[in-house]
């Protein structure tokens, strides 16, 4: 998963200053960011706080244990399944 150079506080600061009336193109460019990592962060993160984005970074961490415990089991279920096919 690539690391982004600004935090959740950062981006919620950014998309709060574009809420406040400041041009995106200003924006862009005082912080060093591309149009598309703008927009991509309002489709993301828009109308949220900060409360809200940790129970999204907590609800998508709890997200990928379910899916790895999840791979695990239907892992050793085909292992188990072929072990017993051969007898």
């Amino acid at each position: 998963m690539e690391i982004s150079r600004y935090t959740e506080a950062q981006i919620i600061t950014i998309l709060r200053q574009a809420e406040g009336g400041v041009p995106m193109v200003e924006l862009c460019r005082e912080h060093g960011m591309s149009n598309a990592s703008f927009k991509k962060w309002r489709a993301k993160y828009g109308g949220m706080d900060a409360s809200l984005i940790s129970q999204m970074k907590a609800m998508e961490d709890e997200n990928r244990r379910l899916k790895r415990m999840y791979a695990d089991l239907s892992m050793q279920a085909d292992l188990l399944k072929e072990a017993l096919g051969k007898k």
